[in-house]
């Protein structure tokens, strides 16, 4: 079915259902350079600790891990260095008000090619405290319960 729609989903982050609450999602573009493409491409790479903040007008991606490819030799970029995200000015605007008035933060979701250019659906969040991830998880075991004993 991901080639009907052209879609092919590369990265995951599993972790940011579990530790926030999501409100909105954005899909938006990214900048790379060199072989990091090619390295994506191999699926070497990990949303794990990624986030997002607006600085000076524009949305950059911090700690994503994306491996040096192999056969790039001296055109590989640093693993970490933060990558700039495409994204209109007026959601950049609206998602900063949010950000600012609400205490909200920017994480990564899923990175995915679309169409052969590069996505990551970036959604605006709210970290969950302890007693709301245990509520969570005691709710995904009965619903799991439910479903084994039909």
């Amino acid at each position: 079915m991901t080639e009907v729609t052209g879609i092919k989903q590369v990265a995951y982050n599993r972790r940011a259902k579990h530790d926030y609450n999501i409100i909105d999602t954005y899909e938006c573009g990214v900048v790379l350079r060199g072989t990091e493409v090619k390295s994506i491409r191999a699926a070497n790479t990990s949303l794990q600790e990624a986030y997002a903040q607006i600085k000076d007008g524009e949305i950059w991606l911090y700690s994503w891990q994306i491996s040096p490819y192999e056969q790039g030799n001296i055109f590989n970029c640093d693993p970490l260095r933060p990558k700039k995200l495409l994204l209109h000015r007026r959601e950049i605007n609206k998602l900063a008000g949010k950000i600012k008035t609400s205490g909200l933060t920017l994480i990564p979701l899923k990175l995915y090619f679309k169409h052969n250019r590069l996505k990551l659906e970036l959604a605006l969040a709210q970290g969950k405290k302890l007693y709301d991830k245990r509520e969570t998880l005691k709710a995904k075991t009965i619903a799991r319960e439910m479903t084994r004993n039909f």
